[in-house]
């Protein structure tokens, strides 16, 4: 303590008279017994609804109910439900001090309601504090976050992380500005082009419900029409939330709401905003300052007011689906979410799921499409190679590129940039023997072994660990050759090709926007293409096969969405836009990319699993973990009697150094997987049982070995 402080506050000899008197005064009021905050001990309690109802913030299934807490006088104006709140929580029965429970551990939570009266009939801990006096969970996001809590067997805490952001006391400082009258309805625009979609926008601007799922065509021109939907939900009174992939899909539609509407009509919400921006932007929708709201996969819970449109675009992207618990599809939120509020529902890609042509079989929702002849005017022309071409091209024997495509690169040059897809980022992420064409594996950990840019040794994925002197053990060869060529393998063969163009790449590591109108060539993958000014002249889309080869369900859906995509990116035939796909062109998804008919093919996935019962047709879940205890989770979960166990099956080994997706097992371990499909109207049944015998198996403690389960698991094998 400094000198300075002791003539302040030190009360010694040194203080002059008044600082003594206020010294006396102080310690006299002190022996007046006082609560002490946190605790409030000897507190008054509130004289009406002097109990409140708390969500406390425990993601653990055996814990995902409310508790009630008394509340102290002083709380009782700033305790009104939906506010942030902190308790004590985790004190034993033995720890009561008149008449109230004390002790445990502070706690985050969320006053749900306030009660007159508790159904426990022992004594209640206090609210420990108001963190804010901000309402922040209304009744309506409460209804929404429990539905798909339920749905996918987790914690309603861990579904309101992903719902509420955390808590900006600067953002919630600012006032929200006044809300602006509702704008006209927009005229229809490019809307005009699709057989229902002018109807579809008269809907939504006359107060209607409408439940679409809309094929765009291919163009730029989708961003609009999205934009107008949400103008036209504005104009009848009623608030509109379109939810994206990604940041770039995300800053197309904000421009062209923006253009449409002006400055302040709309929120933005997205990861890359910031905590405060994200936060005040949030507050702004909850305080219903704006009525629309544009965003990526966490602004599927956006509170908005008087709901009167919710719009997916390009639901099959992997960015859809949350990776934490538990696990939620943006999709299935807005289904929920427009069964709850009984508003329009809009599903819209270039593409079609096989879920979106499950709801227009069903008759749920109407389709949105354009005649043929809209089709053919809009499509680039889309050719194929093949394997038998492939055979019979001697450039494609001594060059990665058919003839093919190497005459529709130069042709495309010379009319602007050409775009090229590789399914793989990287230099060579995969080599196997030249001989016998078995895959070139790790001596160490049996990871893939890669090449490396200017470096003679292989290297492997997994571990990282380098190999000089391979030789095939299944044949004794020493030759290896590449099973794929990344991104940046083929940005270099395309360099020395074409020495006086200049090469961009686009991936994971650095993600182009936007490419210029001049000729270029674009390396990226799938996912990564970014938007030529008016259009690429062509694309080659390059080892079709990797994508197709993959062993799982979904590998046909995916691979056209994704070829889809980049071709939609192309000038139209009639401005000489080409696409060249390296895939044999008997295939399925092949043809449907040539005829540019991606409702076709969903329809028939569809049937096909309609009849061997996998989803979307039937529900599924899967329960993954060391074999003993996947076991012994099977033999206490009570399932429905409809329901069939598939397996178990191994899941593959996660390399210690190597890239690890969501739900694979820890490094190194062997565990195994169990599918459970039930018919339909079953998955609630399924939910319940999966959940109740989670919550078990985690009350009785932390000795227990992890089992996961996952509801609508996005792969399956």
């Amino acid at each position: 303590m400094s000198s300075e402080d002791e003539q302040v506050g030190g009360g010694g000899e040194g203080a002059p008279p008044e600082q003594l008197a206020f010294i006396r005064e102080s310690v006299r009021k002190a022996k007046v017994p006082r609560a002490k905050p946190r605790t409030w001990r000897g507190a008054a309690l509130a004289k009406e609804l002097p109990v409140a109802r708390v969500l406390v913030d425990k993601g653990v299934l055996h814990l995902d109910r409310y508790f009630d807490y008394a509340v102290p006088e002083e709380l009782d104006a700033e305790a009104q439900p939906g506010v942030r709140v902190r308790v004590r929580f985790g004190a034993g029965r033995g720890r009561v001090r008149d008449g109230r429970r004390e002790g445990g551990g502070l706690i985050d939570g969320f006053l749900v309601e306030r009660l007159a009266e508790s159904d426990y009939s022992g004594p209640l801990a206090a609210l420990a504090q108001v963190v804010s006096p901000e309402p922040v969970l209304g009744q309506e996001l409460l209804a929404l976050t429990r539905a798909v809590a339920d749905r996918y067997a987790g914690s309603l805490a861990d579904v309101l992380q992903l719902a509420v952001p955390p808590r900006s006391a600067r953002a919630e400082q600012r006032a929200s500005a006044e809300p602006l009258p509702p704008p006209g309805a927009p005229e229809t625009g490019s809307w005009s082009r699709y057989e229902r979609g002018a109807g579809f926008l008269e809907a939504l601007a006359s107060g209607g419900a409408p439940r679409a799922v809309w094929n765009a065509l291919p163009g730029p021109e989708w961003c609009d029409e999205l934009a107008r939907a949400v103008v036209a939900t504005l104009a009848s009174g009623r608030g509109a939330l379109v939810v994206v992939p990604d940041g770039r899909a995300v800053a197309r539609v904000d421009a062209a709401l923006t253009s449409l509407l002006g400055e302040g009509r709309h929120a933005v919400l997205t990861a890359d905003a910031g905590p405060e921006k994200r936060y005040r932007e949030w507050l702004a929708v909850r305080r219903g300052a704006v009525r629309a709201v544009v965003g990526t996969r966490a602004a599927m819970f956006a509170p908005v007011r008087d709901l009167g449109l919710v719009a997916i675009w390009d639901d099959g992207d992997d960015s859809h689906s949350e990776p934490h618990a538990p696990q939620p599809h943006a999709r299935e939120v807005l289904l929920l979410r427009a069964a709850q509020d009984k508003c329009a529902f809009l599903l819209g890609s270039w593409s079609c799921t096989v879920e979106a042509a499950q709801l227009v079989e069903s008759g749920w929702a109407a389709p949105i499409v354009a005649t043929r002849e809209q089709v053919r005017g809009a499509a680039p022309l889309v050719r194929t190679v093949g394997d038998g071409d492939l055979a019979r091209d001697e450039a494609a024997r001594a060059a990665r590129l058919p003839t093919l495509a190497w005459q529709a690169v130069r042709e495309g040059l010379k009319r602007g940039p050409v775009l090229v897809q590789v399914p793989r980022r990287g230099y060579v992420p995969r080599m196997a023997c030249a001989n016998c064409r078995a895959p070139a594996r790790c001596r160490h950990c049996s990871g893939p072994l890669e090449a490396q840019e200017g470096v003679d040794a292989l290297r492997c994925g997994w571990c990282a660990r380098e190999e000089g002197a391979w030789h095939c053990p299944e044949c004794g060869g020493f030759r290896l050759r590449a099973q794929v060529v990344g991104a940046r393998r083929t940005a270099e063969e395309l360099g020395r090709a074409f020495p006086a163009v200049p090469v961009r790449t686009s991936g994971r590591e650095h993600v182009l926007d936007t490419v210029p109108g001049a000729p270029a060539l674009v390396v990226s993958t799938p996912g990564a293409e970014p938007v030529a000014e008016g259009g690429y002249a062509a694309a080659l889309l390059l080892d079709g096969w990797a994508m197709l080869g993959r062993p799982d369900l979904r590998a046909g859906e995916d691979a056209l969405r994704r070829w889809i995509a980049a071709a939609a990116l192309v000038r139209p035939q009639g401005a000489g836009g080409t696409v060249v796909v390296v895939a044999e062109p008997t295939l399925r998804p092949v043809q449907a990319l040539v005829r540019w008919d991606p409702v076709g093919h969903a329809v028939r996935e569809l049937s096909e699993r309609a009849e061997l019962g996998f989803p979307p047709v039937s529900r599924m879940a899967a329960v993954s973990g060391v074999g003993e205890a996947v076991a012994a989770f099977l033999a206490a979960v009570e399932l429905p009697g409809e329901a069939e166990v598939l397996g178990p099956v191994p899941m593959a080994v996660t390399g210690v150094q190597g890239p690890r997706r969501v739900g694979a097992p820890p490094p190194g371990e062997q565990w195994e997987r169990v599918l459970i499909r039930v018919p339909p109207g079953k998955g609630s049944l399924l939910a319940s049982a999966l959940k109740t015998a989670q919550a078990a198996r985690m009350a009785r403690g932390s000795g227990e070995p992890v089992v996961r389960v996952r509801i609508d698991p996005p792969d399956i094998g």
